[in-house]
């Protein structure tokens, strides 16, 4: 599909020559930087009177270094929104506006603004490519109507790329995608596109064929137009008729293109297969409906960097990608559980929104950003948050450019804000009026897999550590923290060592606390291994009414969490009890009988039991459904899991034999190897365990020229020697 051409002594075959067959005999159209195929954007702040089906609210995601935040920061240029571009190494970008984030080049949170283009308003939200941050993509997901995926052009689909594809995948979203780099010497459109098919199980088709001669990215030739975009030095594009000797493998590509058009649009099949006339909107139209209907994706390609091909993936988002009209109402449950409501993007219904984000800011404090789902709201409003009964005042709307605030009288249907005056509002509420109180699905977040302890180096600090983890735990939902009451030590658990550290580092920056940190622990987990069945009584008796349940109970694996079904009949435990057994169980699972790391993998089942008119309790059956999980989980062979991830190292293949070597000596698999131009790439699943201070190591096998990456992937038995070791290490420091 890309095109790679070969200069040959005295050949321009960038253009046809003035008046040869299948030239237009027009003047070449200058197109300016900053223009686009309609017009130029305006840069200016809209006002809310731009109607629905001209809002976009979109995300830019993709794998670390793939250059999400330099093809926001050209976006935001391009619509006239800033008026210079900063560079990501430089520590400039407008985006990446924390300290942290100018420092090491690299996204760690999510950060909003708003721009416009032909006359639409583009909300825009960029997300971080780093796994450990991979919260940001996934609550940025839940409230957006489309996305830009972001492809580097030479790694192509990478290990990050598909763990937001398949958060995308799992909120439905609509996406077109976007090669970068293409200016990179070893881009290949080609290998892009079919790694798309094969590791994400997408249908992509392009709407752009990049072209390169000798490894220099010359230009885009646009399918659904049929024109040759050629680029200068300082991005500027020239517009001209496709070349004659690239006729046949444009021809080739746009037929492909149109297929895919008729496949996903019924009119326009009519028109295409019965040889009737068609225009460059329908086959948009009919391109836009097979996007937002999840079954195309849009491949348009380009080098941000170079500022090659951004304003035609602005154009792109605009004709692609859908508006809040065009995606399906949310569902929200009616708040006493007795029936659900479909929501429509309508300013005159109820108001109803989703706080999907918490930033502490210095100047104005807790900013709840949120997605407004139906109806419209004015600043001063007394709201319901519904998923907690509480009544909550909105003191102040604002629209957020990365970290500047600007103020908004109201927001309305489709809108994405943020609000200041919240105090009881977290990730994942309802905000609605009071007399229209329904829940929206709130999202659900990874569990940390790594942790380290963390203990003040002053008394001064003290104070101030426990505000500061109570702030980022609030603002990050993959930040937990726990106190050992035994040790007395508290732990901080996150994704990962970096995320980890940049919460450590922020502590010290943003709340000025000194502390000292231990050595990271990994997160291991407890389950059983067999079925069995339990039967566990608790009686008391110290005079007068005493406490009695009886409870017979089912264990058995599962896959992940924890399930509770009851199988009571006749009364053997009366009804009003059986939340209570499951309430007891649910507590148990907290820490295991091994090592008093938490459970997973259970399946309860409550077969039987008895109780005294008198004595039986709640808080009774609540104890003997804890004693029965943990007594039972004894009998259930219980086994030690940790987490198991996914690494991919890319390496020269001169020291691929090193690094394989030493992957298996840390108890790495080794799932595949792919041959990437001049480097190899190896796959395997390592635990997490042996993959502390890796990065060093591997810069030392490799000269500084290998690098790699990792996600979580599962948990699986700790062997039985380790599991031994660590049992002895545990209670020998208890």
């Amino acid at each position: 599909m890309g095109i790679n051409l070969i200069a040959e002594p005295g050949i321009k075959p960038l253009a046809d020559e003035e008046g040869s067959p299948g030239s237009q005999k027009r003047p070449r159209a200058k197109v300016a930087g900053g223009a686009s195929r309609k017009n130029q954007g305006k840069g200016e702040k809209m006002a809310r009177a731009v109607a629905l089906d001209m809002v976009r609210n979109i995300g830019i995601m993709a794998h670390i270094d793939a250059g999400k935040t330099t093809l926001t920061e050209r976006i935001l240029f391009y619509s006239g929104r800033i008026h210079r571009m900063g560079e990501v190494h430089e520590g400039g970008a407008t985006m990446d506006f924390m300290d942290l984030e100018r420092e090491r080049g690299i996204t760690i949170t999510s950060a909003a603004t708003t721009c416009s283009w032909n006359d639409h308003q583009i909300n825009i939200i960029d997300t971080p490519g780093h796994v450990d941050f991979t919260v940001e993509v996934e609550r940025s997901l839940r409230v957006l109507d489309g996305a830009v995926a972001v492809f580097c052009g030479v790694g192509g689909v990478e290990p990050q790329s598909e763990t937001v594809w398949r958060q995308a995948d799992k909120y439905e979203v609509p996406r077109i995608a976007f090669v970068n780099k293409m200016d990179r010497v070893g881009s290949d459109f080609d290998n892009v596109i079919q790694m798309m098919k094969d590791r994400l199980g997408a249908r992509p088709v392009p709407v752009h064929l990049p072209v390169k001669l000798d490894e220099t990215f010359q230009g885009i030739i646009d399918l659904v137009r049929e024109v040759f975009l050629i680029y200068d030095d300082l991005g500027k594009a020239e517009e001209v008729p496709v070349p004659r000797d690239l006729k046949e493998q444009v021809e080739q590509a746009r037929h492909e293109l149109l297929e895919a058009a008729a496949d996903c649009d019924d009119d326009f099949a009519h028109k295409y297969l019965e040889g009737e006339s068609y225009t460059q909107d329908d086959i948009r139209s009919a391109l836009r409906n097979g996007t937002v209907s999840n079954r195309i994706v849009p491949v348009l390609a380009g080098s941000a960097f170079k500022n090659k091909g951004v304003q035609w993936l602005l154009d792109g988002v605009v004709d692609y990608l859908p508006s809040p009209l065009d995606v399906p109402p949310m569902e929200a449950k009616l708040a006493d559980g007795k029936g659900t409501v479909l929501l429509t993007p309508d300013d005159d219904t109820p108001f109803v929104a989703l706080a999907f984000k918490i930033m502490a800011d210095k100047y104005v404090g807790k900013l709840t950003f949120f997605r407004v789902y139906s109806g419209t709201l004015r600043a001063g409003t007394y709201l319901l948050n519904a998923s907690r009964g509480t009544k909550e005042r909105l003191g102040q709307i604002v629209s957020m450019h990365a970290n500047k605030r600007e103020d908004l009288d109201e927001v309305r249907s489709g809108d994405i804000a943020a609000a200041v005056g919240f105090k009881n509002v977290t990730t994942g509420d309802t905000l609605t009026v009071k007399d229209f109180p329904v829940i929206l699905e709130s999202m659900n977040f990874p569990e940390p897999v790594l942790s380290v302890a963390i203990e003040p180096k002053t008394k001064a600090d003290e104070e101030n550590l426990a505000k500061a983890m109570a702030k980022l735990s609030e603002e990050d939902p993959t930040f937990h923290i726990h106190s050992n009451e035994e040790t007395g030590q508290t732990l901080i658990r996150g994704m990962g060592e970096l995320h980890l550290e940049i919460l450590v580092d922020r502590m010290k920056r943003e709340f000025q606390v000194e502390a000292n940190i231990g050595r990271p622990q990994v997160a291991y987990r407890e389950t059983i291994t067999k079925k069995v069945t339990h039967r566990a009584k608790f009686i008391r008796q110290t005079g007068g009414r005493g406490q009695y349940a009886d409870v017979t109970v089912e264990l058995e694996p599962m896959g992940t969490g924890f399930e509770f079904k009851s199988k009571i009949v006749g009364g053997a435990v009366p009804r009003e009890f059986i939340p209570s057994v499951e309430r007891g169980m649910r507590e148990a699972m907290e820490s295991g009988v091994i090592a008093g790391y938490p459970m997973v993998g259970v399946r309860a089942t409550l077969t039987d039991g008895s109780y005294h008119d008198v004595d039986s309790s709640e808080l009774a059956f609540k104890v003997a459904g804890s004693m029965a999980l943990r007594e039972g989980t004894q009998k259930a062979s219980p086994c030690l899991l940790e987490p198991i991830m996914d690494v991919e190292v890319v390496v020269p293949k001169d020291y691929m034999g090193d690094v394989i070597s030493d992957l298996n000596s840390r108890r790495g698999k080794i799932g595949g190897m792919i041959h990437r131009r001049d480097a190899q790439v190896i796959a395997a699943s390592v635990p997490l365990a042996e993959m502390f201070g890796y990065v060093n190591q591997l810069r030392s096998l490799t000269q500084g020229r290998g690098v790699f990456s990792m996600q979580f992937s599962s948990y699986e038995p700790l062997p039985d020697t380790l599991e031994s070791e660590l049992v002895a290490k545990i209670r020998g420091i208890g």
